[in-house]
């Protein structure tokens, strides 16, 4: 009788055991699965981080643009990228160092392979040797084929007019561009010679 009571004590004993070591098991299973998960998620931060940033690109000594952000970051992927989640401005200068033009926008991204530059959120582009500024919520650049896009709504406003459409295509400086169904307001001053 006695062996069977102690028999049944190690077995209490063993079953306690794995008991126990079931949970801790279970506790360790979950621990590497958030592991796995945490260690999946360093890919997706951020190689490089800038606040601040100020570059000046030149050529022979003249600036030919300039891009400043509060914020920026640089991803490492099969297309490495820069993030402007903050915004950006980017000014463009002609030969002489005048201001030519100029783009902002609520968050851009730099798709480097790609040489597509995508502008969101608030974009506005200012060309100040025609007076004229493009308003809208999304502008590609595709850098290889020289062209800015658009197919969502935009304003363009001019010192006369003031032209809607459905989206644009135009030249990289803005100077010449195809309204996708245009509409409009046009503002007619009367000659003063007239009088």
């Amino acid at each position: 009788m006695e062996e069977e009571i102690t028999s049944y004590r190690i077995y209490r004993k063993i079953r306690s055991i794995i008991a126990v070591l079931s949970v801790v098991m279970l506790f360790a299973c979950e621990n590497d699965i958030q592991t796995i998960y945490s260690l999946s998620q360093i890919d997706s931060l951020p190689l490089e981080t800038v606040v601040d940033l100020e570059v000046i690109y030149s050529d022979s000594g003249f600036i030919q643009a300039k891009l400043l952000s509060p914020l920026m970051k640089k991803y490492e992927a099969d297309d490495s990228y820069y993030e402007f989640p903050d915004g950006f401005k980017v000014i463009l200068y002609d030969s002489l160092q005048n201001e030519k033009s100029e783009i902002t926008a609520n968050y851009g991204i730099n798709w480097e392979k790609k040489k597509i530059i995508e502008a969101k959120n608030n974009v506005v582009v200012l060309n100040k040797a025609k007076n004229e500024k493009l308003e809208t919520e999304h502008l590609i650049w595709d850098q290889k084929k020289g062209i800015i896009f658009s197919d969502v709504f935009i304003t363009i406003t001019k010192p006369d007019a003031v032209i809607y459409g459905d989206g644009l295509t135009s030249d990289q400086d803005f100077t010449h561009y195809n309204i996708k169904n245009p509409t409009g307001e046009l503002s007619i001053n009367p000659d003063e010679d007239d009088e």
